[in-house]
């Protein structure tokens, strides 16, 4: 049945044409999102993809005010379609914007990953949790944008897959088309994903250089992998599972992250419960 945002739209006979303009402008913008990502229609929306498209605005300088907005309005959307039949379960329930807390750790002042190479980097590094010498290493035949999966080589030549988010799988494929032949030269290898301006295979150094240019103060490319484990975590995900998709031979080495995500509840346990 499709997205329905016509039939939604006419229905909202209860506020200003203003309104009705931004909730188009709103919906839609989340619907070309998905819809890159391989999502198609309403009911194949779960709530972790609509917290990955709020991240996602985080991630690119929407104001917090513009997500909450876009919140507000995928909350009243989901809602009238499953009053009205075309979903069964509201994924937008309770649907808020994440907190300033749950941004990439880039600084307010970022205004988006506006270079398609820096772009793919970024979101791999977050949103898949590469150590750097592994995204450094990828080569074409590691990427299969189709079903979203990247194949990685970690410490001690151990081979793993991860998945890649929907904003990844489309920022990769864009410089793949249409970034990466602008810096191939003569010396370059035909199978490294990441070239630097040079035309060689990316290093740490060109990514941390990369981060220094996007990021208000100095940034370690480790804070971006830290972010993908203490948010796995603050989201309900399983230590083991974490410790699987970050490649950690012990579980010990993972279980650092949790005390920063019980930190993370402690905080909002004394701003938010009365008896705090």
């Amino acid at each position: 049945m499709g997205w329905q945002l016509d039939t939604f739209l006419r229905s909202l006979t209860d506020v200003a044409p203003a309104t009705i303009t931004a909730y188009r402008g709103d919906i839609s913008a989340f619907t070309e999102w998905a819809e890159r990502g391989g999502v198609e229609a309403p009911e194949r929306v779960d709530r972790m993809l609509l917290r990955r498209y709020l991240a996602f605005l985080s991630t690119r300088g929407r104001a917090k005010r513009t997500i909450a907005r876009r919140a507000a309005a995928l909350r009243r959307y989901f809602e009238w379609l499953r009053r009205t039949g075309a979903i069964q379960d509201d994924p937008a329930r309770r649907l808020s914007a994440p907190s300033g807390d749950a941004r990439l750790p880039l600084g307010q002042t970022q205004r988006g990953l506006d270079g398609l190479r820096d772009d793919a980097i970024l979101e791999l590094l977050y949103g898949s949790g590469l150590r750097v010498s592994e995204l450094c290493g990828l080569g074409r035949g590691d990427l299969e944008l189709k079903r979203g999966i990247v194949t990685v080589w970690g410490k001690g030549s151990k081979q793993r897959q991860l998945p890649m988010s929907a904003p990844a799988v489309a920022a990769v494929g864009e410089w793949l088309d249409r970034g990466r032949s602008g810096l191939v030269g003569p010396d370059s290898p035909p199978d490294a994903v990441f070239l630097n301006e040079r035309g060689r295979r990316l290093g740490p150094r060109d990514v941390r250089r990369i981060l220094d240019r996007r990021a208000p103060s100095p940034t370690h490319p480790h804070a971006l992998r830290h972010s993908f484990a203490t948010h796995l975590l603050d989201g309900g995900a399983d230590l083991r599972v974490v410790q699987e998709l970050l490649g950690h031979s012990s579980l010990q080495t993972t279980q650092v992250y949790t005390q920063v995500s019980k930190e993370r509840l402690i905080q909002v346990y004394e701003r938010t419960h009365p008896r705090a």
